[in-house]
């Protein structure tokens, strides 16, 4: 396992006054793929969302504990959540793109981030996005088509190219393959596969046999609760904890 990228310490999640993620401790290493499993309502997507801030924008959800990325606590008050997400991407379950064209799909974080110093610098961010995101000889006739007319496997690589573009280090995947078909599954998880040489990969997925293909390190969640995380080999093959055996095995889920 790859130094740590992300480090969760006694992480509690609230809403309201329901305990939704009950004193989390993990690690995600730089560089690797990790998945969290477990059942429905089980707490993975809450916990997943913790490492950007996503639950910030819920107004009844209380964060505790510390969440690091590059030792760095990113609860501190002084920490802009804003550049966090920049740092640590999401693509969620069902394809999101923007009610624009393809090319500004991949091109509204680094113009909103100044990160292109001319038109062209632009348009070479944004081939490169979508070449990495496995898109780029699909569309690259038709980048002024709006984004939301490609296939559902199109879009949510296309998700994929518009975080890949502001050029994150860590990339949190919900469920990312959950709407999709046989094919365009594969795809994105060849993808996932490209895409840990150069980002810290992070996925939440009901499929054990994805996370089993995917991921070198698996976090299996229950009731939100860490219930063990080990490697994926180790995990699948000889879990420690009897409840992580009941799960795998199809017992309940």
């Amino acid at each position: 396992m790859s130094a740590s990228k992300i480090s969760a310490r006694a992480c509690n999640v609230f809403y309201g006054d329901t305990h939704a993620i009950k004193g989390v401790n993990v690690d995600i290493g730089s560089k690797s793929v990790t998945a969290f499993i477990g059942p429905s309502g089980c707490g993975k997507s809450t916990f997943l969302r913790c490492l950007n801030r996503m639950n910030d924008t819920i107004d009844t959800c209380r964060v505790e504990g510390t969440i690091t990325l590059d030792g760095e606590n990113i609860y501190d008050p002084r920490v802009d959540p804003v550049t966090l997400r920049a740092r640590v991407g999401m693509v969620f379950q069902k394809p999101n793109p923007f009610p624009k064209s393809i090319f500004d799909n991949v091109a509204y974080g680094p113009k909103i981030h100044g990160m292109a110093k001319s038109k062209s610098d632009l348009r070479d961010i944004v081939e490169n996005a979508l070449r990495r995101a496995a898109i780029w000889d699909e569309v690259k006739d038709r980048l002024d088509a709006p984004g939301t007319g490609l296939s559902g496997g199109q879009q949510q690589r296309l998700c994929i190219a518009r975080s890949i573009a502001v050029r994150p280090e860590v990339i949190l995947f919900d469920e990312p393959t959950s709407a999709l078909d046989p094919i365009s599954t594969l795809k994105i998880e060849e993808l996932i596969d490209e895409l840990k040489r150069d980002f810290t990969i992070a996925i939440v997925t009901h499929n054990m046999q994805q996370a089993a293909r995917c991921a070198d390190q698996v976090a299996f969640f229950y009731l939100g609760e860490l219930i063990e995380v080990a490697p994926a080999a180790q995990l699948f093959t000889a879990p420690k904890h009897p409840k992580t055996q009941e799960y795998i095995t199809g017992r309940f889920g």
